[in-house]
């Protein structure tokens, strides 16, 4: 089935925009005028390497460029916008927050940015000014002592955030809950139901109160929870599908029957090619649900991301990881590493007992089936759990601290 007459438009315009992507068309034997989106290729890390990464669009027609965290590789890369990409991306933003913010009888007033650096940072105060609330925002280099100092000054209904900011601050403050705060949007990390329901508790809110989306710098608002229906819902104008992750490259092991890789398409972005464009993030219970007559595209969770870098990094999830420690600790930040087939979780907490470790082990072992397949199979070792010291050396050398370290 060709391409929609909207989507095959905007296929023409990247090839016209992006030389190297009609390059790889061509190469591939596709003709953009007649194609359909399965015949188009992945577009995978080796090929925009190719054909983005290495060529500088540069800003003297008013594009704004940003610097993507560079936690996966190790090397920051540059990704632009134009004035109607930053437009797009304000809209899908503030459409992804408008019903929740209208829910319930919490009058917001005042919002307040703390999520550290790039376009979500830059971008925070214009989308929360335009619902009308007064903004404020934070620089991530202060310390965590002063952004505690400025939500207490501020007084926020809502804080916009990034989970392992969120961790620091409900570290930080004596009594979370006495900042007031109503409302939480969370973005750049996973936040698995257990934690989140945690951190709700020690913020004194529920946890419909907070707002878990997803987006990425190369794409842009991609999609948000709904307490309603129980699922992640994408933002208009995004396409999704799955693939198997040996699809890529055949050496990534199968991952779970429930899970695939997100490829992304989007009709709006036009100075980054979203045509298949393929996330390295797995979804799990990808599918659709019915909402006012409406079909749209969902997904229960973000369960891992996969590469290069880590043996054996398609099979262990962050996120099980998580969900499964907040069961027994309240507190708890973590950070997991792999090395020389060991997975070791370090948990710091100020109300964990040492007599919980064992049962943290064995719950991550048992409970977490890849993991447990992988000790078995003398892929893994068994799980080290330790719990960090007060005075600890904690990994802070990226703004996004909830990853596998290796």
């Amino acid at each position: 089935m060709p391409l929609p007459s909207s989507l095959q438009q905007h296929l023409t315009r990247i090839v016209q925009m992006h030389p190297g992507y009609g390059a790889l068309l061509a190469r591939e034997g596709v003709l953009p005028g007649t194609a359909v989106l399965s015949e188009l290729p992945l577009l995978t890390a080796e090929h925009l390497d190719a054909i983005y990464y290495n060529h500088e669009l540069g800003t003297e027609k008013g594009l704004s460029v940003y610097h993507t965290s560079g936690t996966s590789t190790g090397v920051r890369k540059a990704i632009y916008y134009s004035d109607e990409d930053e437009a797009h991306y304000r809209m899908d933003k503030m459409s992804s927050y408008r019903a929740w913010l209208a829910a319930g009888s919490l009058q917001i007033r005042r919002a307040f940015a703390d999520v550290g650096t790039g376009h979500a940072a830059s971008t925070a105060e214009a989308i929360f000014r335009g619902f009308g609330l007064h903004t404020a925002s934070i620089s991530f280099s202060l310390p965590i002592e002063e952004h505690v100092t400025r939500l207490e000054s501020f007084r926020p209904d809502l804080l916009y955030t990034m989970p392992s900011i969120l961790e620091a601050i409900a570290r930080a403050a004596p009594k979370p809950a006495s900042l007031g705060i109503r409302k939480i949007i969370l973005v750049g990390e996973i936040a698995s139901p257990a934690w989140q329901a945690n951190m709700a508790a020690r913020f004194g809110i529920e946890v419909c109160d907070i707002l878990d989306t997803y987006g990425s710098i190369e794409v842009g608002a991609i999609a948000s929870y709904s307490h309603e229906h129980g699922v992640y819902l994408f933002a208009d104008g995004i396409h999704a599908e799955t693939v198997r992750a040996e699809q890529l490259d055949p050496r990534f092991e199968p991952l779970e029957d429930n899970e695939g890789v997100l490829v992304l398409t989007s009709a709006k972005r036009s100075m980054f090619p979203v045509i298949r464009y393929v996330t390295y993030d797995v979804v799990r219970d990808f599918g659709t649900v019915e909402i006012d007559g409406k079909v749209r595209q969902s997904y229960s969770c973000i369960s891992k991301r996969i590469g290069n870098e880590l043996k054996h990094g398609e099979k262990i999830s962050l996120y099980d990881i998580e969900n499964v420690i907040h069961t027994f600790v309240q507190d708890a930040e973590l950070r997991v590493s792999v090395k020389d087939n060991r997975l070791t979780v370090r948990i710091r907490s100020k109300s964990i007992c040492n007599g919980l470790i064992n049962d943290i082990r064995n719950a991550i072992e048992h409970k977490i089936e890849a993991i447990g397949q992988m000790i078995e199979g003398r892929m893994l070792d068994r799980i080290e759990v330790i719990h960090a010291t007060e005075n600890e050396p904690w990994e802070h050398g990226s703004v996004k601290s909830k990853k596998l370290y290796n």
